[in-house]
């Protein structure tokens, strides 16, 4: 029997606990959104930071090969090149380049991610491709990232929509807990209002305060992408394999 779980937050399961599976980090608003678009549009990597100061260290070591990219508060980050909207990371922008990215949540989810066998990154995005390359894996747990410690329901209802195929495929050789139940019961339930649903939640409701209303349909773009980008943990970069 293989199994799924769902965990709304980073601190609902330790890293250690997340040792052996193989996990799918979601941030839909917006670092995992962002970091499959960089990488669609011909970035060579996407190496994850936690703090502002350790990416702009980094980077001087290679400026002219690396683009910052990230934000605080939502808004791009001083003295970095872009922010943390996908529709930045163009072939122009990141093509045949190094992205240094930190963010808010989704940097730290990857970053807890760090002990799991497997660590793919998730959004709506790429659903149908995730699901796809976790098919026969017998442990997997979505890590949604949050905002600011507080569980978001775009990222819970990204991972129902993980999920859903899943089972479509073969419902019986999945066993799943309570939450991966709620989340696929929550995206179902929601039919064809998904860009109604954004805009209400704590991501979306923050994206729109700053004027940022365009990330939430380019983050809703199911399936626009076919990418499945990986964490690499020893070597710190996800690529697509």
């Amino acid at each position: 029997m293989q199994e799924v779980r769902v965990h709304h937050l980073p601190r609902d399961i330790s890293a250690e606990e997340l040792s052996g599976s193989t996990v799918v980090v979601i941030d839909m608003l917006r670092a995992t959104s962002t970091i499959c678009r960089a990488l669609s549009a011909g970035a060579v990597e996407v190496v994850p930071f936690l703090e502002i100061d350790e990416a702009r260290a980094a980077a001087a070591k290679d400026r002219t090969n690396v683009v910052l990219g990230g934000e605080r508060h939502g808004q791009r980050i001083e003295g970095f090149d872009l922010g943390n909207s996908p529709s930045e990371y163009t072939l122009l922008s990141v093509g045949g380049r190094r992205v240094f990215l930190t963010t808010t949540n989704g940097t730290r989810a990857l970053h807890h991610a760090r002990q799991a066998r497997r660590v793919i990154v998730g959004s709506l995005l790429n659903l149908t491709a995730v699901a796809a390359s976790i098919q026969d894996e017998p442990r997997v747990d979505i890590l949604c990232a949050g905002t600011d410690g507080v569980e978001s329901r775009e990222d819970i209802l990204a991972a129902g929509a993980i999920v859903e195929p899943l089972l479509a495929r073969n419902r019986a050789a999945w066993k799943l807990d309570d939450k991966a139940h709620a989340a696929l019961d929550e995206w179902q339930a929601l039919g064809d209002d998904l860009a109604v649903e954004l805009c209400s939640t704590p991501g979306g409701s923050n994206l729109m305060a700053i004027g940022m209303d365009h990330d939430l349909v380019d983050c809703a773009r199911i399936d626009a992408l076919t990418i499945v980008p990986e964490l690499d943990v020893p070597a710190w970069r996800i690529t697509v394999p």
